[in-house]
């Protein structure tokens, strides 16, 4: 795992676009890479690298779907500003069961932790890959929301918040 660098652009559009074609991920609209990689809310983001090369991506937002972040503040009892959304987790085809995509959800999770925020997630029904990894890392499923989106078809989504060990603790 390291930060995510400018030069790591080209990668992970390529790996967003294998991702896509073997799963369905991202699961609305066409690629671009300026919005979808590096949108205003991002705090953070960081990269799986495996002998030099890009092999997954993660990021930290401050914010995301409305919906999403109601839904995550509503389950786990706080102000919808306590939360960071980890968002952007995709592993390419050929790195996938190797660890990388737990590694990088760890990673985010932590850095929402460690700036005093609840890391939670979104992801559509449909990616039952990805809620089966989830699931297996502990996350809660906090409920389900559809995303109304502009241009694409409505997205369901199951929102997520990171297991909590201790109640007291995030």
């Amino acid at each position: 795992m390291r930060p995510r660098r400018a030069s790591d652009a080209g990668a992970c559009l390529a790996m967003a676009r294998q991702s896509r074609m073997a799963d369905g991920y991202p699961p609305r609209g066409p690629i671009d890479l300026a919005t979808f990689l590096s949108p205003p809310q991002q705090l953070a983001a960081w990269v799986a690298d495996a002998d030099g090369a890009v092999v997954g991506h993660v990021s930290l937002h401050r914010t995301g779907a409305a919906v999403t972040v109601a839904a995550a503040a509503r389950y786990l009892g706080v102000a919808p500003g306590d939360v960071a959304v980890v968002a952007r987790l995709m592993v390419g085809p050929g790195a996938r069961r190797s660890g990388a995509g737990r590694r990088l959800l760890d990673t985010a999770a932590a850095e929402a932790r460690r700036r005093g925020l609840h890391p939670v997630l979104d992801v559509a029904t449909e990616l039952e890959a990805a809620v089966a990894l989830y699931e297996r890392a502990g996350w809660e499923r906090a409920g389900e929301v559809t995303i109304r989106l502009k241009t694409e078809p409505d997205l369901d989504c199951y929102v997520y918040v990171a297991p909590r060990s201790d109640p007291h603790q995030f």
